[in-house]
């Protein structure tokens, strides 16, 4: 047997992903139910199910037209001319914009109307009884201002959820060891929609959106290697962050949230209003708590509820992707692609392909990982470079 192969620590995918940091036995909740961990509270409906609409009704031909803050209240939703591409085409662009400014102009209009004590049409009483049950007598002014658009995305989340096939198994293996609940599975719905490369305009890499600083914190990133492209490893270090924001937050809602937002701005947020996180999204005024972040717990609530319902929800069927069956090795000492690709008789080019979070350096053999990399390898290639390994070279049995 190869003294390389001997220096290495082998974890086989039959005994799960044994990423460094998933050590059990450190359960912070049961969270046995999944429900209780995750509750809908009053106030949420509306955002719940828009947000469902968004993900398994509209589709990418499709635009809601609504109010920003009261997100039950939808004006309309309209169908883009033109091809569908993936971004919107100037004159698709010029459409939407001219369809928000004429909702914007009728409500502006209908605000005139109640100032001036004039008739209302029935159009207009029941344009005002719409916000007026989504967000109270005051929701009607400003209105104008609130008019935001929303392409539908139900294509996105099909094929993410047929991409969650290949991943679903390893990432509630890796919740469940941190003591959290497995259903933060679906976490990468909202998230990126299970895209491995996926990236934002601020910078968040990968199918779970890390900032670099924030990856940096808990995983490997530098110019050879870049483990946010990775998805298991970074799934890893979602469950150490949402740990760690449990544990300083107590509450699921807020630890979820806190993934947008960041720990120190729901810190702030709970100081205000406590855990009553439907409060928080409707009255809480932080710096940085947009859009995306008034939005996020209502977003992850409907990825989960969708995804458990895919059959009502997808009825042309969803074709999920075979579990990952790639074998997960720790590295005990120091190699670059090429020692790996000598020990376990796979190309160079092979190893690559499965191993995501490696950058030029890496691919091309003039980086050396240091001992404690995880690094992925074709299935069975660990067998045919040592041989049968006896029970003992497998770390946990």
């Amino acid at each position: 047997m190869s003294c390389w192969i001997r220096g290495i620590l082998v974890a086989l995918a039959a005994a799960g992903v044994l990423l460094q940091g998933c050590a059990g036995g450190d359960r912070i909740d049961p969270a046995a139910d999944a429900n209780a961990a995750f509750p809908q509270p009053a106030g949420l409906e509306g955002n719940v199910e828009f947000w469902r609409n968004v993900y398994a009704v509209w589709s990418r031909r499709q635009v809601a037209i609504h109010d920003n803050r009261h997100m039950a209240v939808v004006y309309d939703v309209v169908q883009l001319p033109g091809p569908l591409e993936e971004s919107y085409t100037p004159a698709q662009l010029a459409f939407v914009r001219a369809e928000k400014d004429k909702w914007s102009s009728r409500l502006r209009a209908l605000e005139r109307k109640l100032g001036e004590r004039r008739q209302l049409s029935q159009a207009d009483r029941e344009l005002k009884a719409q916000l007026e049950a989504a967000g109270g007598r005051g929701a009607l002014f400003g209105a104008s201002e609130r008019v935001r658009s929303q392409r539908g995305l139900r294509e996105r989340f099909l094929t993410g959820l047929e991409v969650s096939g290949r991943y679903d198994a390893k990432f509630r293996d890796i919740f469940r060891r941190h003591g959290l609940p497995d259903d933060f599975a679906f976490l990468p719905h909202v998230e990126s929609s299970f895209q491995l490369h996926a990236r934002s305009s601020a910078g968040a890499t990968g199918m779970w959106q890390f900032i670099r600083s924030t990856g940096q914190q808990y995983m490997t990133v530098n110019g050879a290697v870049d483990e946010r492209l990775d998805p298991v490893v970074s799934a890893d270090a979602a469950a150490r962050y949402l740990k760690k924001s449990y544990r300083t937050l107590g509450s699921w809602p807020l630890a979820v949230t806190s993934y947008n937002h960041g720990l120190g701005g729901m810190m702030r947020a709970q100081a205000r209003y406590g855990n009553d996180i439907a409060r928080i999204v409707a009255d809480y005024d932080g710096r940085y708590f947009g859009f995306a972040s008034r939005n996020f717990y209502a977003e992850f609530l409907a990825a989960r509820h969708v995804a458990l319902n895919a059959e009502h929800y997808f009825p042309e069927g969803v074709r999920y992707q075979k579990p990952l069956s790639d074998q997960p090795v720790v590295l005990r000492y120091a190699m670059s692609a090429d020692d790996l690709s000598r020990e376990f008789r796979v190309p160079r080019a092979v190893l690559a392909k499965h191993n995501l979070a490696w950058l030029g350096p890496a691919r091309d053999g003039v980086y050396t990982f240091p001992a404690g990399t995880t690094v992925w390898l074709p299935q069975n290639s660990v067998r045919l470079a040592a041989g049968e390994p006896k029970p003992s070279m497998f770390r946990g049995q």
